[in-house]
């Protein structure tokens, strides 16, 4: 027989699968996003560096310069949050900011 492992957050109860799927799509964001703005930046360059002409040499570091520059951001902003949903949240499970951390940064007791 299945059991299904349940939390109880802001007063819902509910599966724990639920919050750790979400805290690992969380979790991939912060990793995979990143990686493939940076990818995708440097194929922008390698083939303006291929086509050599200098205004399309320009035109692909000013594109892999702002990936690079989108992928800290997406990076920091999901760190940020975690941050401080993990500063805010309290050990009440019944309040809403352990629920969100819970979600956020998986910790559910």
């Amino acid at each position: 027989m299945f059991i299904l492992d349940m939390i109880t957050c802001a007063g819902i109860e509910m599966d724990r699968m639920i919050p750790d799927t979400i805290h690992t799509i969380v979790t991939l964001i912060k990793i995979i996003v990143p990686i493939l703005l940076v990818i995708f930046g440097m194929l922008d360059l390698g083939k303006a560096v291929m086509a050599q002409k200098d205004d399309e040499i320009k035109k692909g570091q000013q594109t892999f310069f702002k990936r690079l520059l989108a992928a800290a951001i997406v990076f920091f902003i999901v760190v940020i949050v975690q941050l401080v949903v993990g500063l805010v949240a309290s050990d009440d499970k019944a309040n809403v900011t352990s629920c969100f951390d819970c979600f956020v940064n998986g910790h559910c007791d």
